[in-house]
This record gives structure tokens, sequence and C-alpha cells, in this order.
């Protein structure tokens, strides 16, 4: 009797789960004894804001519930509505005309964009140097090489380090793979990810451009991962779109997401702009995959996004965030972390910090810290491997939690 495991092909029979999910699943197994002892699960792993959504949202959502033919099947490239206030948000936010009609496209969420849209423009191949190439950040969101695996094409890190500045040269990445033995004619696109997860670090203008120009000399699309862009902690560094740059929208689609700023991680609603030509073939492809998303939440969310309501709501959310930074690396200075205030980020609600000295695993730190303290972060390793010695901090939850996870480290011995 055949397996039936067999049926999947082998780059999806290589995957790992994906980090997050592991992670909840081992507290979960932990959590009874944990309680038990006092140290109930405190979660620092999961980029999900753990806010209410704003209240006009809701109250919007409400309304247009009872809508007539609010319940039917939308469209996959998104109700005009929707493309109109995306359209409208990109030139109030970021001074980036774009047309509703060619240059937006509607998405159940930013990470359905990205795996999608990699597995349109890779050719699956199973030798390894005849792969389609994506370079990817490392560290960098987990799912970048994941997606790129499952589609049969080859990750390549692009290093984002210290002393590259975390904005590292792309001609010297290619003297890279071109050593390492592969053909950079098959490179195909560019993924970056400005603010960083899970860095938390952002790339000046004149650093996209240059990025923006090396696709354009080598005619290779840049995917410009743009989800953390609305939150910031100084008004004068607010992140920017890469395509407000020179020649970017010959070379470049942009990926946003809702899921952060206005905490509804749930909902799974975002958007893809840019380059025409991608959008459009992008949205014949993804016409044979969905029917669109829930047309209530997409009146709600195009409301929201051009409010001033929102706004509001982006400014209180993002003062919070600040807060809980100033307390989390109040905490851990405390316990020893060499942490240099001046060059916190300012932007996402992540700390990327080195592990205590006494580990030589970024996976053994966090395992002693989740059986002893039931405090949940992530492994650096888990972003690439330029994360080895470093974990993630997501800090998300309650002024008192973090307070909390600081004394449990604390008591139980834990320090840099």
């Amino acid at each position: 009797m055949m397996k039936m495991e067999n049926l999947f092909n082998e780059d999806v029979m290589a995957l790992d789960t994906y980090i997050m999910v592991k992670l909840k699943e081992k507290t979960a197994q932990l959590s009874e004894s944990l309680t038990k002892k006092n140290r109930a699960p405190i979660s620092l792993s999961m980029g999900a804001p753990t806010a209410n959504p704003p209240e006009v949202l809701i109250e919007k959502l409400k309304e247009f519930l009872t809508e007539d033919n609010i319940h039917t099947y939308s469209v996959t490239r998104g109700e005009p509505y929707f493309r109109q206030a995306v359209a409208q948000r990109m030139k109030d936010r970021f001074g980036v005309e774009l047309d509703a009609d060619k240059e937006v496209f509607s998405l159940l969420g930013s990470k359905d964009g990205l795996a999608n849209l990699i597995r349109f423009i890779t050719t699956p191949k199973h030798e390894e140097f005849e792969k389609d190439i994506i370079l990817v950040p490392d560290p960098g969101y987990a799912s970048y090489g994941q997606m790129v695996q499952c589609s049969g094409g080859k990750a390549y890190p692009i290093p984002l380090t210290k002393e590259n500045n975390y904005q590292p040269d792309l001609d010297s990445v290619i003297e890279k793979l071109e050593a390492d033995g592969y053909d950079s004619s098959k490179v195909k696109a560019v993924v970056i990810n400005y603010p960083n997860n899970p860095l938390g670090v952002c790339a000046t203008r004149e650093y996209v451009q240059s990025v923006i120009d090396f696709c354009n000399k080598r005619d290779i699309l840049l995917i410009a991962d743009a989800a953390y862009c609305d939150l910031y902690f100084d008004e004068g560094e607010k992140p920017f779109s890469a395509l407000e740059l020179k020649g970017a929208k010959d070379v470049t689609v942009e990926l946003f997401s809702l899921s952060k700023p206005y905490a509804i991680t749930g909902w799974r609603l975002g958007w893809i702009c840019g380059n025409s030509d991608v959008i459009s073939r992008f949205a014949k492809a993804k016409s044979t995959i969905d029917n669109g998303i829930f047309k209530a939440l997409q009146k709600a969310c195009a409301y929201v996004m051009v409010s001033p309501e929102g706004e509001d709501y982006i400014a209180q959310g993002n003062a919070a965030y600040r807060r809980k930074q100033s307390i989390m690396v109040k905490g851990l200075k405390e316990l020893g972390w060499p942490i240099d205030e001046s060059a916190l980020p300012k932007t996402t609600f992540y700390l990327w910090m080195p592990i205590p000295r006494k580990y030589d695993s970024s996976f053994k730190f966090c395992k002693d810290l989740l059986e002893k303290s039931g405090v949940v972060v992530v492994p650096g390793d888990a972003f690439g491997a330029c994360g080895q010695g470093y974990f993630r901090i997501s800090f998300v939850c309650s002024d008192e939690k973090l307070q909390e996870v600081i004394a449990r480290m604390k008591a139980d011995g834990f320090k840099y």
C-alpha cells in the first residue's frame, strides 16, 4: 500500500514546520508543568500585536455586515473601494502615485503574496546549480527561505551584519554566489525587508536606491517587504517606500500588511503594488487560486486606512511599543546585557540580543529560558545562519508581563 506522504514533491517533503508553530506546540506541551511552578508561559515569540483593533474598525465592520451583497464572492484583485483606498494611502503616507486598477492587488496578508509571487516566478528544478535563485536576507523572516525551497528554487543568503551596517553590498553577494559555483544569471529576484524582522533595523534611502539600481542593471525583480513600515518611534525618521525612489517601478513590487499597524493579524488582509507588468501577471495566476477577500473586511479596512482615527490608533500603538521597548531594555541592562541605547532600532516591536556568554547555542539558551522560566523567545538561527548567537524578543504583550519576564530572569539566574 502506497504511503500517502509520498504524494508530496521532494521540496515539500524537505520542509520543516514553521518555527513559530513549533514554539507554540512546545509551549503547549510544557504549559501545565510550568503553571504548577508559577511560571505560566509568557510569549515573546510571535510578531503579533495583542492590543484590540481600532474601535472604529470594529464598528465599521459591524455596519458593513448588513449591506446587500456583502457576503457574496469578491474579486481576486480586490474590490475597487479597497484598491482606491490603498492608492490614497500610498499617496498620503509616501507620496507614491499608483494606478488602483493596474498597480494594486489585494492579498490574504502579505505572506500570501510573498509565497505566491515566489512560486509564480520560480521554475522548479532538482539539480542544485540549475535552480532559479532568490536572494533573501540573513537574518530574515524564516518563511522566505521555505517559500523559495517549496517552489523548487534556491534561497541564497544576503548577510545582514553589524559590520555591513545591515545594508550589504549586493555586488559582493553576487561575487560570493559565483565563487560558490552558482550562475548569477539565474538570480530572479532580491528580497529586502526594512524595517527588518528580526533585527528591527532600517535602511537609508541611498542604500535602497543602490538596490534598485542593481536590479535595473541586472533585469531582476526587487521584492520589498514593507510589513513593518508603520511601526516607528520617531516622526522625523518614518520608514519610506521603495517606490518613492528613482527607477523603482521599473523593477519593484512592494508588499504591505494591515496586520501589524491595526492589530488584525487574524483578518488576513494586505496588498502588493508597483510594477504593472508584474501585478498583471500575478493577477492572472492568482485568479486561479482564490476568489478574493471577504468584502466587509475590505470595506472596513478601506475606511480605516485613510481615516484620522486610523492614524491616531497607529500613533498610540507606536507610543506603547516605544514604552515596552524601554521596559525590556532597562531590565536587560540590569541583567548585564551590553545595550547601546543610542543604537537601538526606532522601528518594529523586536529586540535582537546576543545570547548570554556562557551559552554557545541560541537554541540551548531559548530552550533553557522556556523550560525554567516559561519565557518564550526565538533562537536567532531560526532566521538564518547569521543569527546564531542571538535571540529575538517580540515585546507585544502587556507592560506587566514584560516586567514579569525580567523578574523571572533575575530570580532564575538568567543574565548576560
